[in-house]
């Protein structure tokens, strides 16, 4: 069997492991590790898992992994998600549709805090849920707005998966934050314009609230003072170089920390959570990435990236449409896979063929958009209907709402990313002028 006859069928199997629900990292190590054995014997094989872990696991770059999952925790123990919830809808509540308005708000950021799409969506879900059911909110544009608003934590910066995926394409981790500023803005403006458009089709489902006092406006901006300074801190030391973005993950861990402490809500049992909430969540991104490399490695053994990278470089279609059809297979694969696994298993084959590409546009700065779009359109699967992941995440945690509800809910926001994702994949300027700018 040649190599590139057994890369597709390692592929194939993977996916089939996949689909009978065996854990992907575990899939991918298993099928990455057969495909060794069958092609350098059992010496071989050892000897490249040896090196394999060793060159993942040392890699100073994700270390940042564990102190932005750290700082996440903390925040989420600060009550820092109440806080820009309370004040979101302190001075936007009185607006028709002004609590899902503020939910969006407070997803972009907590999102800035977190870096997780996960973490955004389960914790503004407890905090803004019941604020919406308590004000007679339609169950679908509660449940929609929740599940939109957690793909904002993987896009704005800080974000956990564009660090995945700087060390995966060998891109600058602070020019890739650089780049997804003006989309995760353009996201938040977006969602809040679908809300706008939304509740005025159908004004029943977002009664008004009473107006607060601006005294009480004032006020709760007092509250959200830790996450504008932390924010600043670990964004703005960054860019300006002052430290590393590891060194800034450290910094905001120990902003939330001291923030957390400073209210009172970090026990010694909150800190203990903390830290193994931490340490699951690190153990759980690892063993992902230890199984991607192995396979990854297969991979590269049987020459199958190099192989369709040439390949497609020498059909006489238009670059531009070869790397829509890429964009659709991640919405598609958005549906049934999570952003991670996804990222650590298609960039290594996706990549090299993107560069082979001729785009009009340095190989760097290819990087950086191919990245910021990516990480758009996964987000796109994971609330499409009728099997994106967030969908069943937040109707986990609303079990009275029906999932259908909810996907008619989430429409109006696909729709924004549809429209969003179009414009920047026909001008590469939106996402490269600030990188352009900055550096």
């Amino acid at each position: 069997m040649s190599g590139t006859t057994l890369g597709l069928v390692g592929f194939a199997t993977l996916l089939f492991l996949m689909a009978v629900r065996i854990p992907i990292a575990l899939a991918m190590f298993l099928v990455g590790l057969a495909g060794m054995f069958s092609m350098i014997g059992v010496t071989g094989t050892l000897h490249s898992i040896n090196e394999v872990a060793y060159h993942e696991f040392s890699s100073y770059s994700l270390t940042i992994i564990p102190l932005f999952l750290l700082m996440s925790q903390f925040a989420v123990h600060a009550g820092l998600s109440t806080s820009l919830f309370n004040a979101a809808r302190a001075w936007l509540g009185h607006r028709r549709g002004g609590l899902a308005m503020a939910t969006v708000g407070a997803c972009g950021g907590f999102g800035a805090i977190s870096g997780s799409s996960l973490a955004t969506a389960a914790t503004m879900t407890q905090v803004a849920l019941p604020e919406m059911r308590k004000a007679g909110y339609a169950p679908g544009l509660a449940t929609g707005v929740l599940a939109a608003g957690g793909t904002l934590g993987i896009l704005i910066p800080p974000s956990v998966v564009l660090v995945v995926y700087a060390v995966l394409a060998n891109q600058n981790i602070v020019k890739l934050f650089t780049a997804a500023i003006i989309p995760g803005i353009l996201a938040i403006l977006g969602y809040i314009a679908a809300v706008t458009i939304y509740v005025r089709l159908y004004p029943e489902s977002a009664p008004v609230q009473p107006r607060q006092s601006l005294r009480a406006r004032l006020a709760s901006l007092l509250h959200v003072w830790p996450v504008i300074i932390i924010f600043g801190l670990v964004i703005g030391g960054i860019y300006s170089g002052i430290f590393t973005p590891t060194e800034g993950a450290a910094v905001g861990a120990v902003g939330t920390g001291l923030v957390a402490l400073l209210r009172g809500t970090l026990s010694r049992v909150a800190m203990r959570n903390a830290f193994l909430g931490t340490a699951t969540g690190t153990g759980m991104i690892f063993m992902i990435v230890l199984g991607a490399g192995v396979f990854n490695t297969f991979l590269a053994l049987t020459q199958v990236p190099q192989e369709a990278a040439a390949w497609v470089g020498t059909l006489p279609v238009n670059p531009w449409t070869i790397i829509a059809i890429i964009l659709v297979v991640y919405i598609i694969l958005g549906c049934v896979m999570d952003t991670l696994s996804m990222i650590l298993l298609t960039v290594p084959i996706f990549y090299p063929i993107i560069l082979v590409l001729d785009l009009g546009m340095p190989p760097d700065e290819v990087g950086l958009w191919f990245g910021i779009l990516v990480l758009i359109v996964v987000e796109m699967g994971m609330i499409t209907p009728p099997v994106g992941l967030n969908l069943f995440i937040i109707n986990s945690m609303a079990r009275d709402v029906p999932i259908s509800k909810t996907m008619k809910g989430v429409l109006p926001f696909l729709m924004t990313d549809i429209i969003r994702a179009g414009l920047l994949f026909l001008f590469p300027a939106i996402i490269l002028w600030l990188v352009r700018v900055a550096h």
